[in-house]
Parts: structure tokens; sequence; C-alpha cells
């Protein structure tokens, strides 16, 4: 796609990004803000050693209770060559890192692309594509041979809620095409040892005052897509960080009673997945993952 006219994700700004930058904050350089092994993504992408994470600074949405607003909105990082990321890559990998995982990778589909013929032959851990789930069909197919795993969210099932806290028209219609295109590129997840080597993860972050949104997501996961064949992170860890103040609704942690309506749901629809778990809304939680159909 030509980044003097970005269409890349669902807004089709059309900028010129080697004269600006898009509504993502992006131009036409890789721009990074960390790379380093993660401990802290699911069990099975982070293992003992951590995921190989990358942090792209800039974002195809705006949430206003995201908390790397720093990274996503003010776009802080550094500019670095496509050569440059292929060596990120393989230093991580040389320290063990179970895959490359590419956070708000959106913005720089094409050079990711470049990136990874670079390290063809050289990189033989998988690439993971860690988004928002705010794609276009055209951009994602554009990375078909080359994404292993997709670590898509899928935030709302109402568009007003998606228009409301995210900046984003026509969410839910944008977010299912682009989950049943995922699906299609990587097929049934599959594990071993313990690590994903192929497959999706969705999450779903449950919000303060809309777990009947949360409802809906999960049960149109369980309807459209095989439950058998994919994974589920349902989280609890939302924190009112950034703009999340002006909106009352949301400017709180969720609720243990909240939290637990969506889990014995997701149960009930019998979805497979790491499941956090927390005692009290009023302390805070550590992550408890139910590995029950996974390994």
């Amino acid at each position: 796609m030509d980044l003097h006219n970005c269409t890349l994700c669902p807004r089709k700004c059309g900028a010129d990004r080697y004269n600006g930058t898009g509504f993502c904050g992006c131009g036409s350089n890789i721009r990074a803000a960390k790379a380093y092994l993660h401990m802290w993504e699911e069990p099975c992408l982070s293992g003992n050693n951590g995921a190989g994470t990358v942090f792209f600074s800039g974002c195809c949405m705006k949430c206003c209770f995201c908390q790397n607003y720093k990274i996503s909105s003010e776009n802080i990082g550094k500019e670095i060559s496509a050569t440059r990321l292929a060596e990120i890559f393989l230093e991580l990998q040389e320290k063990g890192a179970h895959n490359i995982d590419l956070v708000s990778p959106t913005p720089y589909v094409p050079q990711i692309i470049e990136t990874l013929d670079i390290c063809r032959g050289k990189l033989n851990i998988p690439i993971v594509y860690n988004t928002g789930g705010y794609e276009r069909i055209e951009t994602l197919k554009m990375l078909e041979g080359y994404v292993d795993i997709y670590l898509p969210d899928f935030k709302y099932y109402d568009n007003k809620l998606a228009k409301k806290y995210s900046s984003a028209d026509n969410y839910f219609e944008t977010v299912t095409a682009a989950l049943k295109e995922m699906y299609r590129q990587v097929g049934a997840y599959k594990i071993e040892d313990g690590i994903m080597r192929r497959g999706m993860i969705i999450r779903h972050l449950a919000l303060p005052s809309h777990r009947h949104d949360s409802v809906k997501v999960l049960e149109w996961i369980a309807e459209n897509l095989p439950k058998d064949d994919i994974l589920i992170s349902l989280m609890s860890q939302y924190t009112p960080f950034y703009k999340s103040s002006l909106h009352k609704e949301i400017s709180r942690r969720i609720s243990t009673f909240e939290y637990n309506f969506v889990l014995d749901k997701a149960r009930e629809l019998g979805l497979n997945g790491f499941m956090q778990e927390r005692s009290s809304a009023k302390e805070e939680y550590t992550p408890e993952f139910d590995f029950e159909g996974i390994l």
C-alpha cells in the first residue's frame, strides 16, 4: 500500500506519511519505543524465557483508557531502519525469546514485511501480531505467510462504545471481519511444550459498567468461530488510565461482581483460554490462569 496515500487501517485517512503523519501519528519510518523479553503476556507466549516484544509508537485506535498512551498517543519512541529492526528480532531470538511479539504493528505493516524478508532463513521463532483488532482485510492479507499467531483485541460489541471510548467507527463490523480473516490464515492453535507455535488468542478487557457488552462479545465468538480451535484471554486488569476520567462510568476499577459475571458466561459458553481470577475489587489482583483444555 502507498504511504503517500495511506489506507493501511480502517480509517483510510489518506495521509502522505512521507511528508507528515496519519491519524495514527506515524510517518514513513519505523518508530519503536521498546524491545525486550516480556514475561507478562499469556503463559503460552511468555513461557519461561519471555516473548520477544517490540512496542511500536503510534496507534490506529485512540482508547481513552490506554495504559500505553505515552507510546500510542504521544508517540514516544526512536526511529529505526528495517535493517536495525531485523537485527533486533535476531537479538531477541538469540536471548531465548519464544516468539517475536509485535505490539500495535498496523501502521508499519509494509516495513515489518520488509524486515521479515531481511530475516528470512535466520528467524525461526513464531511471529505474533498483537493488535487492537481494528484492521482492514486488505492489510491482513498482506501478512499471510508472515504471521504465525494473531493476538487481537475484541473490545466492544456496541459501536457506540467504540466511538465513545476509542474514536473508532464501524468497530464491530471491522473487528469481526478481521477475526475471521485471521483465523482463515492461521487455523487451529498449536501448542508444543507449553509454547504456542501457531493460532489465535482473542483478548477481551472487561470494562466497568459494561458487563452486558462483554457478554455479547463472548457470545459472538462462541457462535461465529470454532471454539475448539481458538483461545480466549479474558482480562480483569482494567485501570482508569489516561483520559478515562472524562467518562464517569469507566473512571473506576471493575468490580469482582462485574468480572465474575463475564467470567461465568465465558465458562458457560465453553470458551477455552486464559481467565484471570480476582477475589476482591478492593485488592490488587494476581493473575491466575486456568490451563484447563489448553495444555
